[in-house]
């Protein structure tokens, strides 16, 4: 199995996340993808081989691509054809992994597109008919994809449970031009990702998008629609009416949830589930990019 890189080690880190690694550059950013995994809101000590890379290549993979739909914070990949630009030596163990990013002013909330009625969605749903706070037509089934895509914003908590918020709260929280700016950009990237997603035979179910402030513009920033942040289903054999298989850390939350008591240390991983997360994280790339990692 390969090695997992758990912490990194470089000049001037200025943030520890549950995943990620942040390192500033001044104004700019280099941001390390670990192969840490978080689930139900603890980070486990036991690391996903190649998790790292697939996140840190696929997000860059969509920056890419949705640069003419919204802008955001990507400016490179780091390889070893690119890692010259930094201002120290990059190991070739983080190549892949690295990004540079231009160094936005973080809004504190964190976005997300629904376009399928699953998760806590479903959940909310079967209880009051709405999914955050919106009211839906009733006779809907579990996996449906609803009648158009819901934006439903959240705190964004570094320690437990984020909370969910209104349109309303964001405002407060954010501003009316910049909430206004992240409901219409949210909803944008997502439909323009999902219909690219669908041609690759990837159904993105919903997703999770981070927001900040550069050169007085509401930009994209963070990851963008990876297994982490997205919940992708396979196309072939999607039927609305219950839960779908997913390419995802689900073999992870099961697995805590059957093994962990909360409050308790979390535990280290066993093999199987290790390996069945990574192969998720793998085919989730290969699927959506059409090449295999190197």
């Amino acid at each position: 199995m390969p090695e997992v890189l758990l912490e990194s080690d470089l000049p001037n880190r200025t943030h520890r996340g549950k995943v990620r690694d942040t390192y500033d550059l001044g104004d700019q950013l280099l941001v390390v993808a670990t192969d840490r995994i978080s689930a139900l809101d603890v980070v486990l000590p036991t690391g996903i081989p190649r998790k790292g890379e697939v996140l840190a290549r696929l997000s860059a993979w969509w920056f890419e691509r949705i640069a003419g739909v919204v802008p955001n914070h990507f400016v490179a990949l780091m390889t070893e054809e690119t890692a010259h630009v930094l201002p120290f030596e990059l190991a070739p163990k983080y190549y892949g992994r690295s990004m540079l990013v231009r160094k936005a002013k973080r809004l504190d909330a964190e976005c997300i597109a629904r376009g399928y009625l699953t998760g806590s969605a479903w959940k909310e749903y079967q209880a009051s008919g709405t999914v955050g706070g919106q009211s839906l037509p009733e006779g809907l089934l579990e996996s449906q994809k609803l009648p158009e895509t819901l934006f439903t914003p959240t705190t964004k908590a570094e320690v437990g449970h984020d909370e969910s918020m209104t349109y309303e709260e964001l405002c407060e929280l954010v501003g009316h031009e910049e909430a206004n700016a992240m409901r219409i950009r949210t909803i944008a990237t997502y439909g323009y990702a999902h219909e690219v997603a669908l041609e690759r035979g990837v159904i993105i179910a919903d997703t999770k998008f981070e927001f900040g402030i550069w050169n007085e513009e509401v930009i994209l920033i963070d990851e963008a629609l990876t297994p982490d942040s997205s919940r992708f289903w396979p196309l072939e054999g999607y039927r609305p009416g219950g839960p779908q298989p997913s390419f995802d850390k689900q073999p992870v939350r099961d697995w805590l949830a059957a093994n962990w008591r909360e409050g308790d240390p979390p535990p280290p991983l066993p093999d199987d589930v290790v390996a069945a997360t990574t192969e998720r994280y793998l085919t989730a790339y290969r699927m959506l990019t059409g090449t295999e990692l190197e």
